[in-house]
């Protein structure tokens, strides 16, 4: 998908003018950031997980959403859930997001735990949120500058935001609703895995949970949607793929192995119009667990 153009920078010797409250898209560019960053307003957050949660170089100015840690509830057996609205509010402030602030998310992989943070934003009720596409990645690649060493923080005097939460609790689906849409001929619940942990020839990462997927899911790998170098495929590819899995059903529930790379399949149905998908928060951590009674299915 193509970013609007680059807005031209402010003179030399003049503050920059604050991000316009105009509409953002929701897939922005790495050259659209760079014209809007050090504006008043712009918050930039780096979503990496795994390997990518403390990169050594980031975005100059990003604070990091950490989905390994804070902004997940570990209260939780399972990884990766969303936290509660007053525990989401609160490590937002923290970040210094308001009301008001426009939000660009991105992660060291290219395109992989961006989409759940722009996730997590939409379902707190934040509207003027966007994901980079290809992420650190197409960021270095274009030549921006990097900061080395650790994200500002709260002990670093970052001011707090006062941004309140409005939940959007239909963006996220529980396991009793999953059930429920399998047996729907209405909804279609697309499984983001790889294709052999879906047949359960692979092992799964987390070596506890039982292998296969949920029956009468579909795959559709998040890497499908993806170009080699991270970034989302265009819009036309995107919908063709979507419309593929979905077979004509109106309803979509995103499925994956903790609910991360589900968002890259749910913020692409997103892109594409697709009026109300949802992401199964806990996904196969959830389901796949030994002694649950959930039904398991393997093969294709």
């Amino acid at each position: 998908m193509t970013a609007p153009p680059p807005a031209a920078g402010p003179p030399a010797g003049q503050t920059p003018a604050a991000v316009p409250q105009a509409a953002v898209p929701p897939l922005v560019g790495a050259d659209w950031l760079a014209a809007r960053l050090g504006r008043p307003g712009l918050v930039v957050l780096d979503a990496g997980v795994g390997a990518h949660r403390h990169p050594p170089v980031r975005i100059p100015g990003a604070r990091a959403f950490d989905l390994d840690g804070a902004l997940s509830d570990h209260a939780s057996p399972l990884p990766h859930t969303l936290p509660s609205p007053a525990d989401l509010q609160r490590e937002l402030r923290a970040l210094g997001v308001d009301d008001r602030s426009t939000v660009v998310v991105y992660d060291g992989a290219g395109v992989y735990s961006a989409p759940r943070a722009w996730w997590m934003l939409r379902a707190a009720g934040l509207d003027r949120a966007a994901v980079l596409d290809g992420g650190l990645p197409a960021w270095r690649a274009a030549g921006h500058p990097v900061d080395a060493g650790p994200p500002a923080s709260p002990a670093d005097g970052l001011p707090a935001g006062d941004v309140t939460v409005r939940p959007r609790p239909g963006l996220f689906a529980d396991r009793d609703a999953v059930a429920a849409a399998l047996a729907d001929p209405g909804t279609a619940v697309l499984d983001a895995r790889a294709r052999d942990r879906y047949t359960g020839a692979a092992p799964e990462p987390r070596p506890h949970l039982r292998r296969g997927h949920l029956p009468g899911s579909t795959s559709l790998p998040f890497t499908e949607l993806l170009t080699p170098d991270g970034r989302y495929l265009p819009a036309p590819e995107l919908r063709a793929r979507l419309a593929a899995a979905t077979a004509g059903r109106p309803r979509l529930i995103a499925s994956c192995g903790s609910g991360v790379t589900a968002c890259v399949l749910a913020f692409a149905a997103h892109l594409t119009g697709h009026p109300s998908p949802a992401v199964y928060d806990g996904s196969w951590s959830d389901w796949g667990r030994p002694g649950t009674g959930l039904p398991v299915a393997t093969g294709d």
